[in-house]
Formats: C-alpha cells, sequence, structure tokens
C-alpha cells in the first residue's frame, strides 16, 4: 500500500477524539495501518466551527458542519470524513456516501450544573443555556419557569462559561463527554422519557466517496449492524419531517432482538406545543417505521406547524 489514508475531522477536542478512535479501530482490523504513514488524521475548519456566537438556524443549519468536510472529500483530500452522526444532514452531497457507523455511545443528555443536582431542582427564573432548539422545546415544556439562552461552543469552552456562572445550568451530550473521558462533570445523565435525544445522537459515522472500493473494504470492516439499523430509523423520521434546525425534532429507536421501537417527536421551540408519537416492528424494515413515525407526526402538526418555524 503506498498511499496513505487521509481521515478528515473537525477539529474540536471531541472530534479529534472520534477520529482517533477510527484510527485505533482501523489499525486493529488491519494492522498494516499501523506502519508509519499510512494514516493521517486531517483537520478542516468548518463554517459552524467560526460562526460561534449566532444559533445554527440563523446561519445555515446543521450542514455547516459537514460542507468544508464534503469539499475535501470530493477533491480528493481526504478519504475517509468522521462525523458526530446528528450533525449530518438526510441528504449527502452526491458521490458520498454513509456506509459505516461505530457501536452507539449512551444516547442521552448530560445535565450539568455547580447549583443543581438535576433539572427538576433548578430554581424558578434559572438560566439555561443550549444551542439546541430540541432540548429549549423540552425543558421549556416541562419548566416553562426557567429561562432558556443560545449557549455554543466546544465542550471545554462550555464548562468554562458555566463555571463562569453565564448560565446556571447546561445540558450536553453524554456520548461526547464519555468520549473525552470528562462523563464525571455531569450531575448525571437524563432519562429519555424526561428529554428525548436528537436524531442519532451518540453514534459516529464514517463518509467516504461512492466509487473507493479501498475505502469501503476498510469501512465494511468497523460497521456496527445494530447501531446502523437504529439511526436508519431515526434518520428516515427526520427526512420525511424535512427537519432543520429551525424545527425541534428528537427521535429513539431501540432494538430487542429482531424487532425496533421507535419513539419520535416534534415540538414548537417556546415548548408551548410538543407532539409525541412511537412504533415497533421489524428492525429490518427500519427505514419504513421511521418514515411512518415521521408521517403520523407531519400529519398531526399539519404543515403550518414547520413552516411557521423555517420562515
Amino acid at each position: 500500500m503506498t498511499d496513505s489514508l487521509n481521515i478528515g475531522t473537525r477539529g474540536s477536542p471531541l472530534a479529534l477524539a472520534q477520529a482517533h478512535e477510527i484510527r485505533d479501530r482501523l489499525i486493529a482490523a488491519f494492522p498494516e495501518l499501523a506502519n508509519a504513514g499510512a494514516i493521517e488524521i486531517v483537520v478542516i475548519k468548518t463554517t459552524g466551527d467560526k460562526v460561534l456566537d449566532r444559533p445554527l438556524a440563523e446561519i445555515g443549519g446543521k450542514g455547516l458542519f459537514t460542507k468544508e468536510i464534503d469539499d475535501a472529500m470530493l477533491d480528493g483530500r481526504i478519504d475517509l470524513a468522521v462525523h458526530s452522526m446528528k450533525d449530518v444532514p438526510t441528504w449527502l452531497p452526491d458521490g458520498i456516501v454513509l456506509p459505516c457507523m461505530l457501536p452507539r455511545e449512551d444516547p442521552r443528555d448530560a445535565f450539568l450544573s455547580n447549583k443543581a443536582g438535576s433539572l427538576a431542582e433548578l430554581p424558578a427564573g434559572s438560566v439555561v443555556g443550549t444551542a439546541s432548539l430540541r432540548r429549549q422545546a423540552q425543558i421549556l415544556n416541562r419548566r416553562p419557569d426557567l429561562t432558556v439562552v443560545t449557549f455554543r461552543g466546544n465542550v471545554q469552552t462550555r464548562l468554562r462559561k458555566l463555571d463562569d456562572c453565564e448560565v446556571d445550568a447546561t445540558l450536553l451530550a453524554m456520548a461526547g463527554l464519555r468520549r473525552l473521558g470528562m462523563a464525571e462533570v455531569a450531575q448525571g445523565a437524563i432519562e429519555t422519557d424526561d428529554l428525548l435525544p436528537a436524531v442519532a445522537q451518540g453514534a459516529i459515522g464514517i463518509t467516504c466517496r461512492a466509487d473507493d472500493a479501498r475505502a469501503h473494504d476498510f469501512l465494511a470492516a468497523l460497521n456496527d449492524e445494530e447501531t446502523f439499523t437504529r439511526v436508519t430509523a431515526e434518520r428516515a423520521l427526520l427526512e420525511v419531517l424535512d427537519g432543520s434546525c429551525r424545527t425541534p425534532i428528537a427521535a429513539l429507536a431501540r432494538i430487542d432482538g429482531e424487532r425496533l421501537h421507535l419513539r419520535g417527536l416534534v415540538a414548537r421551540p417556546d415548548g408551548s406545543e410538543v407532539l409525541e408519537t412511537e412504533r415497533e416492528g421489524p428492525a429490518a424494515e427500519a427505514d419504513r417505521l421511521g418514515r411512518e413515525v415521521g408521517e403520523e407526526l407531519r400529519q398531526r402538526a399539519g404543515e403550518g406547524f414547520f413552516t411557521e418555524q423555517s420562515g
């Protein structure tokens, strides 16, 4: 093998930890990749990483964390790209495919505060910082006496802001904290019955060029079928709802044997209305089940529910 395998990633500590996990798994499966220069990690700065003073919805949505990485792949500068699946748009650019996901980490949200042990314990009037309309909507639905403010930046930045008392509490993905070896900074995980996670939260996906047979061979050895099936159902729901960062959407699929159970949710950003549903069926029909849940939520909400939030 003469060409190095170039892995593209964002430059945050979490993104780099995920890229190194991919490298380690590749080397474990293909020992020849342990040779010097066989794998290179290429850091790519995305628009979403550069603009930190505005909500994602105002600057273009989730694709801002993937566009520059996709461009580097199509240009041939990288062979693989590592993504947190919750940041990946439901439609990939022509020529790029997503054939691999690693085993899913804890999908729950983590509660962080120096003033309370849980969301329920926060005093009325407390300020919660989050960059997620999904979290905002569900928090305000359960605790309309709280104030939610936009709160962006990587894990370390948000922890520093929390210590500086810019907010009374914040929420992060438990999976990210665990991958960084920082799970202890959270007061605890919020159960999914209380706060439904983002679509694909806790899952890492790896993309490659559709015509790159070498990359496909490497990724086939890393793919976790259960995670792939669960995320397929959740992303099918999201695609039906045409989910953007302006519409709070949440979903979580679980597999028990050959059965898949899927919960889905849409909400108004102010938490004034939350619609939920769930469905169970064969895991082999994950895409269909996801679309059915998405269609039910869309019909119950009505088109105005989405157009009001996207205008």
